[in-house]
């Protein structure tokens, strides 16, 4: 079993910077995926960014430029740099992870879940 936890999240003004983390801990090996998403009230959970054990990543149209997720193999963590945020960016944050090295972002693809981080964006 895989446990993850992120950290990272909090309040920040319109064109600022954040840098989440997911750790991953447990049963981990084999080729896997990593993956953000993000919830707003109201909203559906929208895919952000994901990385495989290859470190490939694939992005959400609206995150291209401004967002970076990356992979530490060694600790097991990966991370999504938000730079130029916009109250848009505002929701919480979710770390996911799922078996396999294909590209997939949208939910249902993945089986382990983080308990979220809150990023709220100002104007």
């Amino acid at each position: 079993q895989v446990l993850l936890a992120e950290s990272g999240g909090g309040s920040v003004q319109s064109g600022g910077s954040l840098r989440l983390s997911c750790a991953a801990s447990g049963s981990i090996y084999g080729p896997y995926s990593m993956a953000w998403f993000r919830q707003s009230p109201g909203k559906d959970r929208m895919g952000v960014a994901t990385i495989n054990s290859d470190s490939v990543t694939s992005y959400t149209d609206s995150v291209k430029g401004r967002f970076t997720i990356s992979l530490d193999n060694a600790k097991n963590i990966v991370y999504l740099q938000m730079n130029s945020l916009t109250p848009e960016d505002t929701a919480t944050y979710f770390c996911a992870r799922r078996t396999g090295k294909l590209m997939i972002l949208v939910k249902e693809a993945f089986d382990t879940w983080g308990q979220g981080t809150h990023v709220t964006v100002s104007t």
